[in-house]
C-alpha cells in the first residue's frame, strides 16, 4: 500500500510544484514506484514534466466529475518509476461541479483507492487555495508536507492552513499527519532568511525538515526543458537537497514501520 503525501500551502509561489516534481524524481531515482497527481488547474506540474495536458481529452478533472472514469486511463509514465496524473484549466470547474456531489470530500480518495497498491508513494500537488480541491487532496492523504517560503510574510498564512488540516483530521481523515515543514526559497545572502528559519524551528520544532531548499534560478530553468533539477543539473545543491529529502521520507517510513511492529 502506497503512502499518499499532499504537498500543500494555500499561498502560491512557495515551491509546492517544484517540491512535487523533484521529490518525486528523487524517490523514483531511489527505485520507489511514484505517482504524481496534479490537483492544480494551472497544471504547472504536468507542464514541468512535459505532459501537454491542454491537448488531452482526459485529465484528473474527468476522473473527479465522472465516477465511471478510472484513474488508470489518465496516468502518463514520464520516467522509470515515475507516473503523472495531469490536470488543465478544466479542473477549475470541478470546484463548482463537486459542490452538490454526495461525499464530495472523498472523491479523490476513492479515485486513488484502486491503484494504491501499484505505487510506493503518491505525491499530490494541491492548488494555492483552501477550497474543495485542497480539501479532497488532504482527505486522500496520509501525510502532508508544507513548503514554507523563508520570509516572515509566508508565516502569516500558516494558521489558516493548520486550522484546515486540523478540521479535516477531526471530521473526515483521522489518519492525516503533518509529515514536515520544508523551508524553501532560502536566500543565503540575507540574515532575514536565517531569522525566519530560526522562527520556524522555534514554532514547529521537530516537524521542520533538516533539509532546506535554497533559492536558485535552476529551479525555474529546469521545467522549461521538462526536467527535474536532478536531471537538468544533477550535481546542483538543489538536486542534492531533494535527494536528501527523499531519503528522510523513506527512512521516516522505515522508522514508523519498525515502531509499529514493536
Amino acid at each position: 500500500m502506497s503512502v499518499v503525501i499532499a504537498i500543500a500551502n494555500q499561498k502560491g509561489g512557495v515551491g509546492k510544484t517544484t517540491t512535487v516534481i523533484n521529490l518525486g524524481a528523487a524517490l523514483a531515482e531511489l527505485g520507489r514506484r511514484t505517482l504524481l497527481v496534479d490537483m492544480d488547474p494551472q497544471s504547472a506540474l504536468s507542464a514541468g514534466l512535459g505532459v501537454d495536458s491542454y491537448n488531452l481529452q482526459r485529465t484528473i478533472y474527468n476522473v473527479l466529475v465522472d465516477s465511471e472514469m478510472p484513474i488508470q486511463e489518465v496516468i502518463h509514465t514520464v520516467r522509470p518509476n515515475l507516473d503523472v496524473v495531469p490536470s488543465n484549466i478544466d479542473l477549475a470547474a470541478a470546484e463548482v461541479e463537486l459542490i452538490s456531489a454526495i461525499g464530495r470530500e472523498y472523491v479523490l480518495k476513492e479515485a486513488l483507492a484502486p491503484i494504491r497498491d501499484q505505487y510506493d508513494y503518491v505525491l499530490i500537488d494541491a492548488p494555492p487555495s483552501l477550497g474543495l480541491l485542497t480539501v479532497n487532496t488532504l482527505t486522500a492523504a496520509d501525510q502532508v508536507i508544507i513548503p514554507l517560503q523563508c520570509e516572515f510574510l509566508a508565516l502569516r498564512g500558516m494558521r489558516s492552513l493548520l486550522e484546515s488540516i486540523s478540521k479535516i483530521k477531526a471530521k473526515v481523515n483521522p489518519r492525516l499527519e503533518i509529515r514536515g515543514i520544508l523551508g524553501t526559497m532560502y536566500n543565503t545572502r540575507t540574515l532575514h532568511a536565517q531569522e525566519v528559519m530560526d522562527e520556524i524551528r522555534s514554532l514547529f520544532g521537530d516537524k521542520v525538515f533538516d533539509v532546506v531548499i535554497k533559492s536558485s534560478i535552476r529551479f525555474a530553468e529546469a521545467p522549461v526543458v521538462h526536467q527535474p533539477i536532478l536531471e537538468y543539473e544533477p550535481n546542483h545543491e538543489g538536486a542534492a537537497a531533494y535527494r536528501k529529502l527523499a531519503e528522510e521520507i523513506i527512512n521516516g517510513e522505515k522508522t514508523s514501520q519498525s515502531q509499529g511492529q514493536g
